[in-house]
């Protein structure tokens, strides 16, 4: 690997960024709205899978993903909802990161679907057994459930999924020719007695067994 490249041109203001990327229009300021609309709520009922972005106080940021059965986010009001908290590696980033700065933001997406949602708001978490009991799947409740107080919500463009071509499947690449999350944590975790392919079972078996 190279050394750190050394940058000559580094943006420091508001003004310097304006100058390159510009203003946004009167239509991208005002679809900004601060509460779950019924397109809204229609968007996340169709939605199974969603990407969590936190932040301690410190400002170190973490962004995790969350999916389940289309519709798993529950919405208590047009301000509230909860995302269910399944088991998983316990590393508990996020969740750790709400205990000490409960600002959020949310990425809702659709399958096919360029649009995406975002929504920002506050967090806590919760284990009201009345809202972990609404969100059992094969009559396992979540952990807990991660609370979201919405402060404002709007439709993000599809020009990221166009210029990817995310969800085309002509563009994707062959399985074969995949990254090998198995020899990834191998290699970084580097613990005695594993093998790639017990790493793998592990992760098989997971997956098979541990989903709720």
């Amino acid at each position: 690997m190279k050394q750190n490249y050394e940058f000559n041109n580094m943006i420091k203001t508001e003004e310097e960024l304006q100058s390159i990327i510009g203003f946004p229009s009167d239509l991208v300021k005002n679809k900004v709205i601060t509460y779950l609309d019924h397109h809204c709520l229609d968007f996340i009922s169709k939605s199974p899978f969603l990407v969590l972005s936190t932040s301690d106080k410190y400002g170190f940021c973490d962004v995790s993903p969350r999916g389940d059965q289309t519709g798993f986010v529950q919405v208590l009001s047009d301000r509230q909802l909860v995302i269910p908290e399944r088991p998983g590696n316990k590393r508990v980033d996020s969740l750790r990161n709400i205990l000490s700065n409960p600002r959020v933001g949310l990425l809702f997406f659709i399958p096919s679907m360029g649009e995406t949602l975002r929504v920002n708001g506050k967090a806590t978490l919760v284990s009201d057994e009345e809202i972990l009991e609404k969100m059992a799947v094969n009559n396992k409740k979540p952990l807990l459930g991660i609370h979201v107080e919405v402060e404002e919500c709007f439709i993000h463009c599809a020009e990221a999924f166009k210029r990817s071509g995310l969800w085309d499947p002509h563009t994707w690449p062959d399985q074969n020719m995949l990254p090998s999350a198995a020899k990834m944590i191998f290699d970084h975790a580097k613990l005695p007695n594993t093998s790639v392919e017990s790493i793998q079972d592990r992760l098989d078996e997971g997956y098979l067994k541990r989903l709720y």
